[in-house]
């Protein structure tokens, strides 16, 4: 892969400089912080919709650190999810438009030093806002709730994070193949869907990357699930698609 450390440095900078290092942390962030707080006010913000001379009480437990938990690994598995299939896109395809793709290749650059660098300076940023914004749920939570077992809480980021590799990788394969970014976009909510509806088959949930799509959710609340099977799929399937980005990206013409 020649040129890939000095072409990697490139994209790093390029993060911390530009508009990407506000928009995915800054929605990691945001939720982060307002999700434990959310998760203790929501039973009183409930009873307060229900008119006191309805004579209608509504009865709910106490929330607790879980309930903190489980609005982030909600944010994480759709919003989130989300803003990483809009946002990586065009990873590749804005390159190709923007004529930036060919100055570059015309350096001592290969094809797939360009894909794989890619592939690694958003992972990179995925990996480092998620973390973060573990961190800040988790200190949160402890304060608000006195209670914050830090094992469920990095398990279920952890779940969370295999998928959304790959998903970045999907899109990474998606923009090096199409010139579109809504294009890519769109086929990647596709694959959004197609993983979820995916949850309805057991086999799937518990062989393929489907596995990943529910199992934050029960690692948040203390739940056992044996996730070696969807994780080892899921980073194969990682591996392949930023193979079949290499392979499509070479293919093309600039």
């Amino acid at each position: 892969m020649r040129g890939f450390g000095a072409f990697l440095a490139k994209e790093l900078r390029e993060i911390v400089r530009t508009w990407r290092i506000w928009v995915l942390p800054g929605i990691v962030l945001f939720f982060a912080v307002s999700g434990p707080p959310l998760a203790k006010l929501t039973p009183e913000l409930l009873g307060s919709f229900m008119p006191a001379e309805s004579g209608v009480v509504i009865q709910m437990p106490d929330p607790t650190y879980v309930d903190s938990y489980l609005q982030w690994t909600k944010n994480l598995q759709q919003i989130v999810l989300f803003a990483v299939i809009i946002m990586f896109g065009g990873a590749v395809s804005a390159e190709k438009r923007g004529g930036t793709a060919v100055l570059a290749l015309t350096k001592p650059l290969s094809r797939t030093a360009f894909v794989v660098s890619k592939f690694v300076s958003q992972s990179v940023l995925l990996i480092g806002s998620t973390l973060v914004g573990a961190l800040l749920t988790w200190g949160l939570t402890y304060a608000i709730f006195a209670e914050a077992p830090l094992a469920p809480l990095a398990e279920a980021t952890g779940a969370w994070l295999v998928l959304a590799l790959a998903f970045v990788a999907l899109m990474t394969a998606l923009s090096s193949a199409m010139d579109s970014q809504a294009g890519a976009a769109g086929l990647g909510f596709l694959g959004f869907i197609a993983v979820s509806i995916a949850l309805l088959w057991k086999p799937a949930v518990e062989y393929s990357p489907a596995g990943l799509m529910g199992a934050p959710t029960d690692l948040a609340m203390g739940e056992t699930v044996a996730l070696g099977w969807p994780v080892a799929t899921t980073a194969a399937l990682t591996v392949v698609l930023v193979l079949a980005a290499v392979t499509v990206f070479k293919r093309r013409e600039l």
